[in-house]
């Protein structure tokens, strides 16, 4: 299945992110979680029958950087399932200090 967007692999400097989130599977396992305009900004990981939030960022030279990036405060932030409304709407939401959105 292809994306809806372009998939990028930058880095995305601090401030808002571009919402609604995007969902990209990889595996039975692990799922790609993308900005509205392609940024990759982490991954769901399916760890022990819990999904995981797997913060990532890029350094300006391009370089990956595990628990990084304008997500890293949602870390390990958990979900039953890999549902794009609420993982957007939960990450995003604790971003802009939504109530009810921590883990």
């Amino acid at each position: 299945m292809r994306p809806t967007f372009t998939p990028t692999f930058t880095h995305v400097p601090p401030g808002p992110v571009a919402g609604p989130l995007q969902l990209l599977p990889i595996n039975a396992e692990v799922v790609a979680v993308h900005t509205a305009d392609g940024a990759h900004v982490g991954s769901l990981k399916k760890v022990g029958g819990v999904w995981k939030f797997k913060a990532m960022g890029y350094g300006t030279e391009g370089g990956m950087e595990p628990g990084h990036g304008p997500l890293t405060e949602q870390h390990n932030m958990q979900f039953a399932t890999p549902d794009a409304a609420e993982v957007s709407a939960r990450l995003l939401g604790a971003l802009a200090g939504t109530p009810g959105s921590s883990p």
